[in-house]
């Protein structure tokens, strides 16, 4: 297969990935795969590091941005672009991924869809070190239409992934090394952040930062109750976001500074 072939068919299966993707997740909740919709699973494993309910909606900013960004490599002027080189076939594996996830968490298999979500996880990892994401220089349409939805995508998986572990540790009844619930609850919060301020730090990559500020929010507002977990989160909030306000500093003086 020729080079402009097989980038054809590269475009193809991405949109037919991400249309199979979206189907089956608005299928899954409306039909109720399995007998159950996803929130209703999640209702059925609680844990302290679950935000509110509100805060999943961010599946539609994510799907948005994903479609913005199916539409954008689609176009002929993008074909010799090199960031669809660097995705390759990593896109159309992520949602592969997120699909199996889906009916495994939909069939109770709460573990294994833990692992599953890890693979999500690396897969866009690797989609987002390839795309040299916050550090690489690319025209302000590639960022927005390319860059940032992946910055927004894998922001939420990290969130997903800490919430997926604590579900399945809640499947199997462990019981926290003699910790309570609150104790790991700000641990994982005060991991959350380090991850955060090493991305904002290294990449300057706004995007992410915002979505984990989403989800602690989100945990302030299911967690109201729980005193030392509204105060980590919620101090959490407050330094990723000045931390974002620097970043953001940064990149305007960068824009500002570069010639033409």
């Amino acid at each position: 297969m020729s080079s402009s072939r097989r980038l054809v068919f590269l475009v193809g299966a991405n949109a037919a990935a991400y249309l199979a993707t979206v189907a089956i997740n608005a299928l899954a909740n409306v039909a109720a795969l399995g007998g159950r919709t996803t929130g209703e699973i999640s209702d059925a494993y609680p844990t302290l590091v679950a935000p509110a309910g509100y805060v999943f909606s961010i599946w539609g900013v994510i799907y948005v941005l994903l479609l913005a960004f199916i539409i954008f490599q689609a176009l002929p002027r993008n074909r010799d672009k090199l960031f669809l080189h660097r995705i390759g076939g990593l896109f159309v594996l992520s949602c592969v991924a997120n699909v199996c996830w889906l009916f495994l968490w939909h069939y109770l298999q709460i573990v294994l869809s833990t692992i599953v979500m890890f693979v999500l996880l690396v897969v866009l990892i690797a989609i987002y070190l390839r795309l040299g994401i916050g550090q690489s220089d690319v025209a302000l349409r590639e960022r927005l239409l390319v860059h940032l939805p992946f910055s927004v995508y894998l922001g939420w998986i990290t969130v997903a992934s800490i919430a997926n572990v604590a579900a399945a540790l809640t499947a199997i009844g462990w019981g926290g090394w003699g910790l309570s619930n609150v104790i790991w609850t700000d641990l994982v919060i005060i991991v959350a952040l380090i991850i955060t301020l090493a991305v904002i730090v290294t990449r300057r990559d706004i995007g992410y930062g915002l979505v984990i500020i989403w989800a602690l929010i989100g945990i302030v507002v299911k967690q109201v109750g729980e005193q030392s977990i509204v105060m980590t989160a919620g101090a959490s909030v407050i330094i990723i976001a000045i931390a974002l306000i620097l970043a953001g500093s940064g990149l305007l003086t960068k824009a500002l500074k570069r010639p033409g």
